[in-house]
């Protein structure tokens, strides 16, 4: 009788054992999936920040004014193909050309997401913002007086002129990219105004290199 009772009070200590264990390991996937919930909470204002493109005014300022400069910085180039006479300056507006021609539509991709206006007008030419002498009020930017000059000059001259007036628009463009990186909001723009300061910044010494040889 003494040896059923015991293995009764055994049996029923080892189905309270497995009963506490399997309540332990539910409470513990419960927390996991507690922790799990309040790690995806943490991340969500990030990741929807980022979907919604946030963005301040000085985003849509730095996109509407460095789009028309790109785009007179691909026209300069566009004629030193034909123009130019040195081979290094028809080589550096090749890579002028091809590294901003993509940075325009990516701009002009963001102020449509923004409902925004993209600026449209070919800067130099009849682009707002210019005073009664064709001057931008746009740092770098050449009037359009600069840039009939430019389009008739050729040869030497043309390289000379090229070469300065392009060290005098990259260097606005590095401020306008500067002014971004400070006070803008949106990362992709962030980034892009960090290239155009790092890639601009080389091809400014490259320019004066240039200009020293001739």
């Amino acid at each position: 009788m003494t040896s059923t009772r015991s293995l009764v009070r055994r049996a029923a200590l080892g189905v309270t054992a497995v009963t506490a264990t399997l309540v332990l390991a539910a409470c513990g996937n419960g927390d996991a999936s507690s922790d799990n919930g309040s790690g995806t909470k943490t991340s969500a204002p990030a990741s929807a920040e980022e979907s919604t493109g946030a963005h301040n005014d000085q985003d849509v300022d730095f996109a509407q004014g460095m789009i028309p400069h790109h785009q007179q910085a691909v026209q300069m180039a566009q004629m030193a193909q034909s123009r130019a006479s040195s081979a290094e300056v028809k080589d550096l507006a090749s890579r002028i050309k091809k590294a901003q021609a993509p940075e325009i539509e990516t701009m002009s991709g963001w102020l449509k997401a923004w409902g925004e206006d993209v600026p449209s007008s070919m800067p130099g030419m009849d682009h707002g913002g210019h005073g009664d002498d064709g001057s931008s009020d746009m740092p770098g930017m050449m009037g359009t007086e600069d840039m009939d000059q430019l389009m008739e000059a050729s040869g030497h001259d043309f390289d000379t002129m090229f070469l300065t007036m392009m060290i005098e628009h990259h260097e606005g463009a590095v401020d306008m990219a500067a002014t971004e990186k400070d006070k803008g909001r949106h990362g992709p723009a962030k980034t892009l105004a960090d290239d155009i300061i790092t890639a601009q910044t080389v091809e400014i010494e490259e320019m004066n290199e240039l200009l020293d040889k001739s």
